[in-house]
């Protein structure tokens, strides 16, 4: 008997790899003026001397990471052919939901000996922790970089940006010698950081601007050259990928995404070339999804006023006061076992935060000296998503 996989014999992809999120390219495209200021500000590692500090704004999906794992890789190559270079030790940190002592610590286990214990998580403070971390850099000595990907995330930034360039002019290292590079998504995250981290860091500051759509055609004739099989795409569903992913935000990742659902629609119909009506699926599913993850970020109770509106709007009862909603939401709220909220305010707290957030259009109605001010509501997003990603909520908990 034949199994539910069995006819599965065929495939558009020759690497589906090279289209993850974790794909490291081996060559950087469209980024050349980026990698020659990188260039620079590493170069001091060749000669022995102290790394500069490096940060690099830009919003998500704009080369920010690949770039330095890609600079730094070839400067780890580049190092072990330059007598007056020391041993160069990388150290990748993502800060994202990490305390300052979590990421100190972690460094600190990472320079470890092997056979030693981990440094407590208890016990100990975050200045035991850099003590530490000073001791275990002396002892392997040579240069050492640390990345700090998301930097803006963490709430101890200014400690971290502070302590670490100054480590050696403060006695604390004699041996060793301490680079960082910040990455953020946050281009005004420097203007955050106080007087005196500022005048310590002394960096390089590299911007990453978005994409534009013939930089993006060039990434993504690239990817789909080594994602596909020979014919698996035709040049106009690229350029569409790459117009679509301009228009909205410039971003790599986002085109590269689009490309591989675009194929993953056309292997799904039995069809091994990628053309614009693939596309243009791909892009309703990724913006379905998207706003899914949106309507998922919302509170509870957000979540109930919206699907109450979604529900009203099925029943072909929108736009609706106010009251109505009110009146509405009580039975959804209690269909899923929450309390419900209790006074109209609260409701209408709701509905303006989903109105700003564009998840719902309002409308101001007048109805003069007979029926006043007051302002009605409709879902300015497809109901049945609303409704599909709310039973899943509640079918995940």
């Amino acid at each position: 008997m034949a199994g539910p996989f069995s006819d599965m014999t065929e495939t558009i992809f020759a690497d589906k790899s090279v289209l993850s999120e974790e794909y490291q390219p081996e060559e950087i495209l469209e980024r050349d003026q980026e990698i020659e200021e990188y260039r620079y500000a590493l170069q001091d590692v060749l000669f022995g001397r102290d790394p500069k500090n490096v940060m690099l704004y830009g919003k998500a999906g704009l080369g920010k990471t690949a770039v330095t794992t890609y600079m730094l890789d070839a400067l780890a190559t580049e190092v072990e052919t330059r007598e007056q270079a020391d041993d160069l030790h990388v150290h990748d940190v993502n800060c994202n939901g990490k305390t300052l002592f979590m990421v100190v610590r972690r460094l600190v286990n990472e320079l470890l000996p092997p056979h030693a214990s981990d440094f407590p998580k208890r016990g100990l403070g975050t200045g035991d922790a850099f003590d530490e971390l000073y001791t275990q850099l002396d002892r392997i000595g040579g240069t050492h970089i640390f990345a700090f990907d998301e930097i803006d995330h963490l709430s101890g930034a200014n400690s971290l940006l502070y302590e670490l360039p100054r480590a050696r002019s403060n006695g604390h290292l004699n041996e060793a010698r301490i680079g960082i590079i910040g990455i953020s998504n946050n281009y005004t995250f420097r203007g955050d950081l106080s007087p005196k981290v500022k005048d310590t860091l002394m960096e390089t500051e590299i911007s990453f601007s978005p994409y534009d759509a013939t930089e993006l055609k060039t990434i993504l004739l690239d990817r789909a050259d080594r994602a596909f099989i020979d014919g698996g795409y035709d040049m106009s569903a690229i350029t569409m990928t790459a117009a679509i992913a301009a228009r909205d935000m410039g971003n790599a990742r986002q085109a590269i995404d689009l490309l591989r659902v675009g194929a993953e629609v056309a292997e799904k119909r039995g069809e091994y070339c990628v053309t614009d009506e693939h596309i243009e699926e791909a892009r309703r599913l990724v913006q379905r999804g998207r706003l899914s993850n949106r309507i998922r970020d919302q509170t509870e109770q957000a979540q109930l006023v919206l699907e109450t509106i979604a529900r009203l709007e099925e029943q072909g009862n929108c736009p609706v006061r106010s009251k109505e909603i009110q009146a509405h939401y009580k039975t959804v709220a209690t269909s899923w076992g929450v309390e419900p909220l209790t006074t109209l305010k609260s409701i209408q707290d709701h509905l303006s935060d989903l109105h700003m957030l564009g998840f719902a259009k309002r409308y101001d109605r007048n109805e003069g000296l007979s029926g006043g001010q007051y302002y009605e509501y409709e879902l300015d997003l497809d109901s049945d998503l609303v409704l599909e990603t709310r039973e899943e909520i509640e079918h995940e908990e």
